[in-house]
């Protein structure tokens, strides 16, 4: 699979479950944490008090492998749909190894933060999911 961006996160000691590995809500975590440092860094994404903001209306996540603390994840971001006010990631885990640990997809639809109404994605926010964007 082809991402344009990439990210390693270091795995913590809390992200461990009783069972010895990753919990699967940390994954989740992960996927909204890395879409978002992306949307912030290079979209100019103000999640604090900007006029737009992006509600995830789906998610999914398929788990291919066990990974616990202390190992890291190398996550890997595209865009695989870009509409006007919406837009679909999928981001790929994979353990320090290259072994694939998860996959999964996170939808965005962009509204006005006062109203909820979705919004076109436009400017330098489109102008970075345009950088993600893969076509097959």
């Amino acid at each position: 699979m082809t991402y344009p961006h990439w990210h390693t996160v270091p795995l913590r000691w809390k992200d461990n479950d009783v069972y010895g590995h990753v919990n699967n809500v940390v994954h989740y975590s992960l996927m909204d944490t890395v879409i978002n440092t992306w949307l912030v860094e290079r979209g100019g994404l103000d999640v604090a008090a900007g006029p737009v903001i992006g509600l995830c209306v789906e998610s999914h996540c398929a788990y291919h492998a066990s990974v616990s603390f202390p190992d890291s994840l190398r996550i890997g971001l595209r865009v695989a749909h870009l509409g006007r006010s919406s837009v679909r990631y999928e981001i790929g885990m994979y353990s320090a190894t290259g072994a694939l640990v998860a996959e999964g997809h996170f939808v965005h639809v962009f509204v006005d933060r006062e109203n909820r109404r979705p919004v076109p994605v436009s400017g330098k926010l489109r102008e970075s999911l345009e950088e993600l964007l893969v076509t097959a």
